[in-house]
């Protein structure tokens, strides 16, 4: 049962962030083949001035090596 997180600086709108879901629900689908309730997606909304702390150092950093997709910023 994939449950993806995506974590985000604030600002889009409600209908961004709704597709945004819905596209990653049906990538999910495609690629693994799970049925649509199987797939659930969250929308954390971290202020840029937080960012290094809750999200690069915790989940980017520190699982650098297990990262399938790596940024191309480092802090």
């Amino acid at each position: 049962m994939p449950h993806v997180i995506v974590k985000m600086w604030p600002g889009k709108s409600e209908q961004q962030k709704t597709r945004l879901a819905e596209r990653v629900t049906e990538a999910v689908m495609e690629t693994l083949h799970y049925g649509e309730d199987s797939v659930s997606v969250a929308i954390e909304e971290i202020d840029s001035g937080e960012w290094a702390r809750k999200v690069y150092q915790p989940d980017i950093q520190a699982r650098w090596d297990s990262l399938y997709k790596k940024p191309g910023y480092r802090m």
